[in-house]
């Protein structure tokens, strides 16, 4: 299949007629072809959204929330059609692009058509003065959104939904690795009736179509998650132009689990919390810290049950892991196991390619459970972003919080414990954007979510992504 670009409302082909070959993981065969886009192309998908700009900006937010909330419902109107897609192009379980990523992506537009209602701004009295101020919340214009190939559909909307929500036009690039669910997103919003330019998507390269979308002198914020070293990239890009970033970067969560916690609700989460999305998730917690009066008990279960998950063709419904999202990306995880001897660290589970009967070619790898002794080594300072963990004891409360701490990511961290003065001090210390404490990926959207240090700059979620995508202007009138 050749998808195309949609631009004004409308699909076409790119420009200089490029191509780029896109791959189903589970076969590990090409089965489509995606736009190489030009600069050409995001001028023209430019041109759209700044030609829509000024109706957009001044539609009513009873008109944009009944839009937005029409492309909710056609989403959840087709689940199935959306998921087989989405696990096709990506090579997750479509069980789970079933449970999660469809979902949140229809609740993404239906939190932002509900918030841009509820969406409010300052007055202030200044009282012995005769003045009053208040502050204006206007769209910046057209801004740019990039989002990664681990939840496509899901983090694209994510970005999108507040953007137009706020009265923005928006340039939008999904990855090139997973385009399939972004193209077919265009056909939901011509059905919803969202003005054309309103939303325009361009696929291709990050290096080429992305990199146009982030240089480009009139597209006054750029919304991007992906890897920490693109997200360095766009900012020495952006920021001599002054543009506005949101940049949600990598993640080397811990998982902390000190023996007072709920045994069995932890192991059941942290099975998932390693694994799920094949470990592609920014919030896996991927270095388990384990209190040492536990950590042999632990091991030993969390091996038996890790044991025990599927890998297999993400057609299936009762497969747990499907393929990794590239054979670049295979390569590239299972380079990191294979450095496990010389890190002085030991194999306890997995670490294998895994050969899939009717699949032998898909990028499949089996869930790896590595015993490091050295917080310091590659396997627990680098993101390696695939179906790995790492686990290693700890002593007391000081030593697990350093051990958190001590790396240059902080997206997130979880914390098992029933100790209420722990949870308030962890909480407080951790160097993180992010704590769960008792759970695992529980959202609630009202939130504001993103990281410290090396895993970003900003927060995206509930009111902070309408804060991003608008520009404040204070208003001061003076009176007799």
């Amino acid at each position: 299949m050749k998808i195309q670009n949609y631009i004004n409302g409308k699909f076409e082909d790119p420009i200089k007629g490029g191509y780029i070959d896109n791959y189903n993981p589970s076969i590990g065969e090409i089965y489509g072809q995606i736009p190489n886009s030009s600069k050409e192309d995001v001028e023209k998908a430019f041109e759209a959204a700044a030609n829509a700009f000024p109706s957009w900006s001044n539609t009513t937010l009873a008109t944009r929330s009944k839009i937005l909330s029409k492309i909710a419902e056609l989403i959840k109107g087709k689940l199935d059609f959306l998921a087989e897609a989405e696990s096709k192009d990506n090579g997750k379980p479509i069980s789970l692009a079933k449970a999660i990523d469809i979902p949140r992506a229809a609740a993404n537009f239906q939190f932002y058509a509900n918030a841009i209602t509820q969406f409010s701004s300052e007055a202030h009295e200044s009282v012995g003065l005769n003045a009053v101020n208040f502050t204006l919340r206007q769209p910046i214009g057209v801004v740019g959104c990039i989002s990664p190939w681990n939840l496509p559909l899901y983090l694209f909307t994510w970005k999108i939904a507040p953007a137009i929500a706020a009265g923005n036009c928006v340039v939008a690039k999904p990855s090139e690795i997973t385009p399939m669910t972004a193209y077919l997103l265009g056909e939901i919003c011509n059905e919803a009736g969202l003005p054309k330019g309103v939303l325009n998507i361009v696929h291709g390269l990050g290096t080429s179509t992305g990199q146009a979308i982030v240089e480009h002198p009139n597209i006054k914020a750029i919304s991007f998650t992906g890897g920490t070293k693109t997200g360095a990239h766009i900012a020495r890009v952006a920021a001599p132009m002054f543009k506005k970033l949101s940049l949600e970067l990598g993640g080397k969560n811990p998982n902390i689990i000190f023996a007072d916690c709920d045994y069995e609700k932890m192991l059941e989460t942290t099975v998932r919390s390693s694994f799920a999305n094949q470990g592609q998730i920014c919030l896996c917690g991927s270095r388990i810290l384990v209190e040492e009066k536990i950590y042999e008990k632990f091991k030993k279960d969390f091996i038996k049950k890790v044991s025990k998950l599927k890998v297999g063709n993400p057609s299936e419904e009762n497969t747990d892991i499907g393929a990794l999202v590239s054979r670049e990306h295979l390569e590239k995880v299972k380079s990191y196991i294979d450095i496990a001897e010389q890190e002085n660290a030991k194999i306890l589970f997995g670490g294998n390619k895994v050969e899939i009967k009717n699949f032998e070619n898909g990028y499949y790898l089996q869930p790896t459970i590595i015993e490091v002794a050295d917080n310091n080594c590659r396997l627990n300072q680098e993101e390696v972003f695939g179906p790995v963990v790492t686990i290693m004891s700890f002593k007391t409360d000081e030593e697990a919080l350093y051990l958190a701490n001590d790396v240059k990511y902080g997206l997130s961290a979880t914390i098992w414990t029933n100790n209420l003065n722990r949870t308030m001090q962890f909480s407080k210390q951790l160097h993180t954007g992010i704590v769960w404490v008792n759970t695992w990926l529980m959202r609630d959207l009202r939130t504001p979510f993103g990281g410290a240090k090396d895993s970003g700059v900003g927060r995206e979620g509930g009111f902070e992504a309408l804060r991003f995508f608008t520009e404040p202007k204070n208003v001061c009138i003076s009176y007799e």
